[in-house]
């Protein structure tokens, strides 16, 4: 069980603010990419933002008397404090502002701290190396891999105003594995690109498997296949009514890689948008090999969505890209 060592609030209101607030993950380095899209998302939601660090409880063996636990204790204040000073500048009063130093593992804590009560996870992904990045990477992905409410993985050094001062009229892509059961995570997208007066770029590909995607497709029409998983996706968009009116979409289906198409129009978007699905046992992960390549690569934030279902039982239809011989883009996001 995680401890709580302490909380504060700050903002407009000394309550807390009935909406789920969107949630920070901070670490030990600073964060300023990741507050800085927490705190706009805030402000666009109209919720309060909670900043959570978390006190890894460290080795217990004997060479645990070698810690000064009250030294690590004021090192978690002090990282806490700057990432909360740092969101109360960006959110100037607009928005409430609360933390917690808790005490535990670090992902079943932020996981259990979040669980029900967040709107999102924004975490921020350090730009290291690789050998680094494989340590850290385990508590990105941990809590991607398992929370239940979306997650947002936010590069180091990027910032919202400089895309916008670069690209213009702000972009949500949104990566579509399956055309015809892509209604959740669109309109997931669809939500963020409205929230943003932006524009909503929904990308379906395909791709089989090593050397044999070449002799495949050659077999394949490809226009054909593009033109009908079109379809498909145009008429999911249409069924979602109100919660694409007013938002300009475009749609594109081509042969390609999956996570090095996603990873190409994440150079241009704002926001990518990748589905996760609910594993076959508990204790599975929602992350597929595209949905982690993204999240580790990505030039841009990625907002991992709600999980879905992936595993139910659908009646067969002659004509869908959805029903027909599965290639790499089929592999869960």
């Amino acid at each position: 069980m995680a401890q709580s060592e302490s909380e504060a609030e700050s903002g407009p209101d000394a309550t807390p603010s009935t909406a789920r607030p969107v949630v920070v993950a901070v670490g030990n380095q600073p964060a300023d990419s990741a507050l800085e899209y927490a705190a706009q998302q805030a402000l666009r939601e109209g919720c309060g933002l909670h900043l959570i660090h978390v006190l890894h409880p460290g080795p217990t063996g004997p060479e645990s008397a070698l810690l000064d636990y009250t030294e690590v204790d004021q090192v978690g204040h002090d990282l806490l404090q700057a990432a909360v000073e740092r969101a109360g500048d960006l959110l100037g009063g607009r928005a409430p502002l609360t933390s917690a130093l808790l005490r535990g593992p670090v992902v079943s804590t932020l996981l259990e701290a979040t669980e029900g009560t967040a709107r999102a996870v924004v975490m921020q992904r350090r730009d290291v190396s690789r050998v680094i990045r494989s340590v850290t990477r385990s508590i990105s992905s941990g809590v991607a891999s398992h929370a239940h409410v979306p997650v947002v993985s936010v590069p180091a050094g990027w910032s919202e105003a400089a895309v916008e001062r670069n690209h213009g009229r702000p972009v949500v892509t949104v990566g579509v594995d399956v055309p015809g059961r892509c209604a959740p995570v669109v309109a997931t997208a669809a939500a963020e690109a409205r929230s943003r007066d932006g524009s909503l770029h929904v990308l379906h590909t395909w791709w089989f498997p090593s050397v044999y995607d070449d002799v495949i497709t050659s077999r394949v029409e490809n226009a054909a296949w593009a033109d009908r998983a079109r379809e498909e996706i145009q008429a999911v968009v249409a069924g979602l009514g109100d919660a694409v009116r007013g938002v300009p979409v475009e749609i594109e289906a081509r042969h390609a890689h999956p996570a090095d198409a996603l990873l190409d129009a994440g150079r241009e978007s704002t926001l990518l948008v990748v589905g996760r699905h609910d594993p076959l046992v508990p204790f599975g992960s929602h992350l597929g090999p595209v949905a982690r390549a993204v999240l580790r690569d990505a030039g841009c934030p990625v907002l991992l969505a709600n999980p879905t279902d992936a595993h139910g039982i659908r009646r067969r239809h002659h004509h869908s890209t959805s029903d027909t011989t599965t290639p790499e883009s089929m592999v869960m996001f």
